[in-house]
């Protein structure tokens, strides 16, 4: 008996368990339309598995869900493939994880593109300058979200705090603070016992769980790397675009509490190296936010960036796309070998009080993360240059009035009351400001 077969004979769900056909058609489906980031698209995960088919059950939705917010990486995307995995092993997990991925990827790739050959058209430029504007009220919505969520008790706004600090003022590294939020998350909780709920016992046989973790591992590990050593071989070590894998496989580690944690180490590192500049990133956040997939999708902007400014022997175009290409895959085939490997021992993961510790000190350290990035893109936006002023050790963000953009502010302003205020879907405030940078652009007021 398979430890896939063992898991469903353990599944009140799985009688209702569809074929691989079904499968792949709802995740293509989900694929297609899973507009609205992380949240929107666990909702609709929930739907489709829970309350319209019933594949799984409540419960268990919500401890794989659990799961997938204690590893690194996406974990909408890590969710989608627990479903597949948990309804047709391996292949299932497969088919949903990618699909749910292939097509934001697809027309993320052909945006890039369109922003490298569009760059100095007027209204290409003015679509863009729109778009930075709204990400500025996509960045609000998340810190506020994510405050709610993770900031429970003054001690946990109190370790926000301090690693918005340890980022703004000191420029900490942020595996750093993440590993010091996790040890503190790990102390503040075993003070509160009454924090935690309490998790069924784990019903299959340790020898199989730890014969899949075993294959998964292994497969998963030559997965990732082998496109990166052929990369290595073929263009040389020192090659952007396998400097690109390197990093972005180094992000795939420690990139905890989704998306939004890793823009804030990936901001400054991709800037520092130079494969884009602080507005091309907010370009790329906006592009993520208006196509559909993981926003995590913004790595392969950065990718797509740093290859066409970098192409060595290749033609820009070519380097571009290899370079988008393989940031996609070392970003998200580490969550397939998490979950592969992981999936088996879920109960006895979420039953363990330390590591539930550590996720709470480390999703309130990325709400730290995320108020930083936000305002680093706000100054970065409505301003036309933003640096900092040095005191030591410490660093103080600088701007100058005279170097306020008049239009941005407004559009900024605009998207934040279309937000918070008129409460319109992000792709309808995207589209909005997109419309009017446009128009702005080309009637010479930006």
């Amino acid at each position: 008996m398979t430890i896939e077969t063992q898991v469903e004979n353990h599944d009140p769900s799985s009688s209702t368990k569809p074929s691989l056909g079904e499968l792949t058609r709802a995740f293509f489906q989900i694929g297609v339309l899973s507009f609205g980031g992380a949240t929107a698209q666990i909702a609709m995960m929930h739907q489709l598995a829970v309350d319209d088919r019933r594949w799984l059950d409540d419960a268990r939705f919500l401890r794989a869900l659990n799961l997938c917010m204690l590893l690194p990486g996406p974990e909408a995307q890590q969710l989608a493939t627990y479903i597949g995995w948990r309804l047709h092993g391996i292949r299932g997990g497969l088919i949903s994880g990618i699909l749910f991925v292939l097509p934001g990827a697809v027309l993320m790739l052909g945006l890039s593109l369109l922003y490298s050959l569009g760059s100095g058209i007027g209204i290409i430029d003015g679509l863009f300058f729109g778009i930075k504007a709204a990400v500025l009220a996509v960045v609000a919505q998340a810190v506020i979200k994510l405050s709610k969520r993770a900031l429970k008790t003054r001690a946990f706004v109190a370790l926000a705090a301090a690693a918005f600090a340890a980022f703004a003022f000191l420029n900490v590294p942020f595996p750093v603070v993440i590993i010091a939020a996790a040890v503190a998350g790990i102390l503040l909780a075993r003070n509160d016992p009454a924090s935690f709920t309490e998790v069924p016992a784990n019903p299959l046989p340790a020898a199989a769980r730890w014969r899949a973790t075993g294959w998964a591992v292994a497969g998963g590990l030559a997965a990732w790397w082998l496109p990166v050593g052929i990369a290595a071989l073929v263009l040389g070590g020192g090659h952007v675009v396998v400097q690109l894998a390197l990093f972005f496989s180094k992000l795939a580690i420690l990139s905890f509490g989704g998306a939004y944690a890793l823009l804030a180490w990936l901001a400054d590192e991709a800037v520092i190296k130079g494969w884009v500049t602080t507005r091309e990133m907010i370009a790329g956040l906006g592009l993520a936010e208006t196509t559909p997939g993981p926003t995590i999708l913004v790595t392969q902007f950065v990718g797509f960036i740093g290859g066409w400014k970098e192409p060595g022997l290749l033609s820009p175009v070519a380097s571009a796309i290899t370079a988008a290409t393989l940031t996609t895959w070392v970003t998200f085939a580490p969550s397939f070998l998490w979950i592969f490997a992981g999936a088996p021992w879920l109960d006895d993961l979420l039953r363990n009080r330390t590591l539930a510790g550590a996720l709470q000190g480390i999703t309130a350290a990325v709400v730290g993360a995320i108020s930083w990035l936000a305002l680093w893109f706000v100054l970065n936006t409505i301003f036309r240059h933003a640096g900092f002023a040095h005191f030591g050790a410490m660093r103080v963000p600088s701007v100058s009035l005279a170097d306020l953009d008049p239009v941005a502010l407004a559009l900024a302003l605009l998207a934040l009351v279309l937000t918070f205020v008129l409460k319109r879907s992000m792709l309808q405030v995207i589209g909005v400001c997109a419309l009017l940078g446009m128009l702005a652009k080309l009637g010479g007021l930006a």
